[in-house]
């Protein structure tokens, strides 16, 4: 194994150092698109066709394109951008490496759809898979500009392919950062060229983003967003007479430039966002004479969100350009902690602090090589500040009260990411090879539950009467409020601790932390690649290459990833290019082990914090001194790491087809099959046997393993449409899921019995729909539809039957039973279920995990926005001119790429980009106002109803469902509507 990591990191080295390619059978064409302004354009699509061989490509952020592998010969090229007249030139000899810089001039309006009709051709490229999203200037407007419902809105588009964990977030090549403002974003690619070696997680999920340069002319946008309870609707959950207080005031500019003219350019973006939000409790505690009382109250949560990303693009020379970016961002938040069981004591405060540097330089070492080196550096500081002076109090299923637990608690983490690759294309191969360093540092603090916490599970205990007397003879199932409410009444009439667990009552679990608080870790990782895409025909391409990777805190270092492309235009050649692509592919992907876990492992050792874990305490309500637990010998939790804990893997495959159904219509199916093995589970392996503890004490131990398995299948529909004002994208998919991972086991030592329909890849019908659409009186509609049926869920007993510390057992269900007939101490009646037996015996057979499936959701946003321009048209206060054929272009063979870095800005004229913020219209200042409604139909969508037995409120509904399967709801308002005014010259 070391010869073949011992290559990987040659091939790696090798991606640094610059190298003369050898010569090849084939040529290059390469070149800068500018406007009649010299502002290069970025997005723009270029074509070249000569019979049955086509090439395409588009213009990067510095209006630069670059086609390999074409055969020397006479070619059409065609280049069309929107907004501009389309570039055509007929009989263009290409040999050898060519230089075509093109000017483009400004279109009139009936010539700005050509550019819609190329971008929905299908083609043989590994990166063009037509069951990728790409959302550019039009797209977005669907999007909201809020960064964390932009983030749950593009979780939602990945669909189900990204996995429980949601999709992988790159920003400009970089993981780990945060979402960069709207306004700052140029492109988003999901779930582009699935098997590529180049990333580590499965592309089927993957979320790309780049960012704006600056550009040749000062250009910005002002905006200002509110919202506020009285423009929001009454959630179903909440039974307050009147809306609770919220207010929402987001606000933000950009602004780009250059700094030198073709040499400098700057971008900045600095937005604000403070919200009233609120956090919604639904419990039921005890009054004052133990009566069971609900709490249904709206606390208000404030949280503020500040950042400030600067921008520099800086040309070194004609072969070397450098980005600089930095991002500085500050995160509140108040009463943290709040909401659903948990009541207004158990509050805390956040503070988080994030900053991110980044270098990415580009260096082309020849016509046929292009190598990238990336650099982030990314330090954040997280603090926690909450009560510790009182204990804890979980009652399960009812309420939890009591202090935070949470101290002054903190982290401090550093990270850098080093990656480098290099391009070279020879005759029909374009290699790619290159690999990523990163390394975590962490420093934590943690004075969790340094105060001590109660907990009650339910139990079983006599009937009492109406002066809560035991009835002799009589044993029922008690809820874990019951036992509470029992502890507390005979507590008050002076009962011995004996007698209250006798009677039902009596506390399950106690557990308090003490020890040092501070703990270390860090963590390095490698992933090494190389790919070849083979353009073995025209209409053929093969793609294959192997990843390697590897880290540090686990003792599983064979992480080798082959993967394995194909696209084949069945349709394409004798002259004509393919109209249906057919792809499939396969790949193994690995997940890293995340730092936390050794993290968590270090610290609950039994030595550097010492975590008591005590069984059916009888000291409640008094808290025992640390000094006192330590004498006693009291049992002590620890996590372990299993010795040869693996890396998770998934295995993926899929097949589908790409169809351009006419010039501005296409349409994917996809098939894609799942298989993970060595998934990350916890199970406690000091769960008694028999009454007998395999480690000697109670003491949970806690044992991370990679033992799990999972499988899924879905079909994936990916229509898009791109029709005069009309732009359509999104995604139906079926999927079938099934794991063995979700939570923890009923029984630690029969873990084939979880296996059980997947809470998320279990999700058997997804739909995400957004268009935009032109409006009479100039006004543009942008709907962005989700829809889902029910996920699965859990059904629990909330009792610990097995002694494992936990409450995950399972109940049996009997057969027939009517609710007269399901009688008795350990029998249970639920409607639309039927009658559970809450204590079933080893050789009962118990239901499976999420047997029970939650309802469907149906969310409709919509975004309407009308725009005001003013100020003289264009530089020159001309109208555009009439497209030309030829012209505006400098050829030849040899010279540098490009003049400088001043692109990847608005295309040409004083206006924003066309289709941003509305309808461009050249002119020099643009007023926007819109009105973006998060579901508009006010359809009530809950998120999986309670499926604990032992709760009062098993089968209620107590959330409403998020936007999409990552967004977690807000019960304190069913629909909100908020109002934006922007502002860009």
């Amino acid at each position: 194994m070391m010869r073949y990591l011992c290559v990987l990191i040659a091939v790696f080295v090798c991606g640094l150092a610059s190298a003369e390619p050898q010569p090849a059978s084939t040529s290059t064409l390469r070149g800068t698109v500018t406007d009649p302004s010299a502002a290069v354009v970025p997005g723009a699509l270029v074509v070249v066709q000569s019979g049955s061989e086509s090439r395409q490509a588009t213009t990067d952020g510095k209006g630069q394109y670059t086609l390999n592998q074409i055969r020397a010969g006479s070619y059409t090229v065609r280049i069309t951008a929107k907004g501009f007249a389309p570039f055509e030139v007929e009989g263009y000899a290409i040999s050898d490496s060519k230089v075509l810089d093109v000017q483009l001039t400004i279109a009139t309006e009936a010539q700005t759809l050509t550019v819609q009709d190329e971008a929905n051709q299908v083609t043989t490229e590994p990166s063009s898979n037509a069951s990728a999203i790409v959302l550019r200037e039009k797209d977005l407007e669907a999007l909201s500009d809020d960064p964390d419902e932009l983030a749950q809105q593009l979780q939602a588009l990945a669909g189900p392919g990204a996995g429980p964990e949601g999709g992988e977030i790159l920003v400009d090549g970089f993981s780990g950062g945060n979402l960069p403002p709207k306004a700052s974003i140029r492109e988003v690619r999901i779930n582009a060229n699935p098997f590529s070696p180049e990333y580590d997680r499965p592309g089927f999920g993957r979320i790309e983003i780049l960012t704006k340069p600056g550009g040749d002319r000062i250009r910005g946008q002002a905006f200002f967003q509110f919202n506020n309870e009285a423009l929001n609707s009454r959630s179903p959950l909440f039974a307050g007479s009147t809306l609770p207080p919220y207010q929402q005031r987001f606000f933000g500019f950009n602004l780009g430039g250059p700094i030198r003219k073709q040499k400098a350019s700057f971008g900045l973006d600095v937005e604000r966002r403070s919200i009233d939000e609120n956090a919604f409790i639904l419990a039921t505690t005890l009054d004052d004479r133990f009566n069971p009382q609900q709490v249904n109250q709206a606390v208000v949560a404030p949280n503020i969100r500040t950042s400030i990303s600067p921008r520099l693009d800086y040309s070194i020379n004609a072969a070397n350009t450098l980005v600089l970016r930095y991002e500085h961002t500050r995160m509140s938040r108040e009463n943290e902690g709040i909401g659903d069981f948990s009541l207004a004591s158990r509050g805390y405060d956040q503070r988080n602090t994030g900053n991110v540097l980044q270098l990415t330089e580009t260096a082309v070492l020849s016509p046929r090589a292009i190598n990238e080196t990336r650099f982030q550096y990314l330090r954040t500081n997280l603090s926690r500040i909450g009560d510790n002076s009182v204990p804890a109090l979980t009652v399960q299923g009812a309420f939890e009260g009591g202090g935070a637990q949470i101290g002054n608690s903190g982290a401090i983490n550093n990270r850098w990411e080093l990656a480098n690759s290099t391009t070279l294309t020879s005759g029909k191969h374009t290699v790619k090879w290159g690999g990523r360093l990163r390394q975590a540092f962490t420093d934590d603090t943690s004075m969790s539950n340094f105060g001590g916490t109660y907990t009650f599970l339910g139990g079983v205990g006599p009937e009492l009467d109406a002066n809560n007397q035991p009835i002799d003879g009589t044993s029922m199932q008690l809820t874990a409020l019951e036992r509470y409410r029992r502890t507390l009444l005979f507590l008050a009439a002076g009962y011995a601790p004996a007698e209250i667990r006798a009677l039902g009552g009596g506390a399950s679990q106690f557990s308090i932390t003490a020890g040092t608080p501070a703990a270390s870790v860090n963590q390095f990782d490698i992933g090494l690649f190389v790919n070849d895409d083979w353009r073995v025909r025209p209409n053929l391409t093969l793609s294959y290459g192997l990843r390697y990777e590897t880290q540090t805190n686990i003792s599983d270092f064979a992480n080798f990833s082959p993967r394995l492309g194909i696209a084949w235009g069945i349709d394409g050649g004798s002259g004509r290019s393919a109209r249906t692509v057919l792809r499939a592919g396969f790949g193994i992907f690995y997940d890293r082990i995340a730092d936390s876990l050794t993290l968590q492992a270090l610290r609950y050792n039994g030595l550097s914090q010492i975590s008591y874990f005590i069984l059916n305490p009888d000291f409640y309500p008094s808290i025992p001194s640390i000094d006192a637990l330590t004498e006693g010998q009291q049992p002590v939790r620890i996590q372990v790491l299993d010795r040869n804990l693996q890396a998770p893997r998934t295995y993926q495959a899929s097949i589908g087809i790409d169809r351009q159904l006419n010039s501005y219509a296409r349409l994917s199916v996809q098939y894609i099959a799942s298989r993970g093995v060595h998934l990350l589970r916890s199970r406690n392996i000091n769960t008694p046997v028999d009454g007998i503890y395999p480690f000697g004490d109670s003491g949970p131990r806690l044992l991370s393993e990679s033992t799990g398995f999972s499988r899924g299948n879905q079909v994936v529909f990916s229509p898009r449409i791109n029709y005069k004002g009309l732009s359509l994208f999104g995604f139906y998919g079926l999927s079938y899921g099934k794991t063995d991972v979700e939570g923890q086991p009923a029984d630690p030592y029969n873990l084939r019995a979880e296996w059980g329909p997947s809470s998320f890849a279990d999700v058997r019908h997804r739909a995400v729909i957004g268009t935009s659409l032109p409006l009479p009186w100039k006004i543009t509609a942008n709907p962005f539809v989700s829809m889902s049926s029910g996920s699965p869920y859990n059904i629990t007993i909330g009792r610990d039957l097995n002694g494992d510390t936990l409450s995950s057992e399972r109940p049996a269900l009997l057969a027939g039973l009517s609710a007269a007939g399901c009688s008795g101490g350990d029998l249970l009646y639920a409607a639309g279920f039927g009658c559970f037996n809450l204590n079933p015996a080893a050789s009962d057979s118990t239901i499976g995990r999420n047997s029970a499936r939650g309802p469907a959701n149906f969310t409709v946003n919509l975004r309407l926005a009308r725009t005001w321009s003013f100020g003289t048209r264009g530089e020159s206060g001309m109208e555009p001119g009439p497209p030309r054929r030829m012209g505006g272009f400098r050829g030849g063979s040899g010279g540098g790429p490009g003049r400088g870095p001043g692109g990847g800005g608005p295309p040409p004229g004083d206006g924003p980009p066309p289709g941003m913020f509305g309808a461009s219209s050249g002119r020099k200042y643009n007023l926007t106002l819109s009105v973006s409604a998060h579901n508009l139909l006010n359809s009530v969508n809950y998120s999986a109803p309670n499926g604990d037995l032992s709760s009062p409120f098993f089968g209620e509904y107590r959330t409403l469902a998020g936007f999409g399967p990552f967004g977690g709801g807000n019960s304190t308002y069913n629909r909100k509507i908020d109002l934006q005014l922007r502002f860009t010259f």
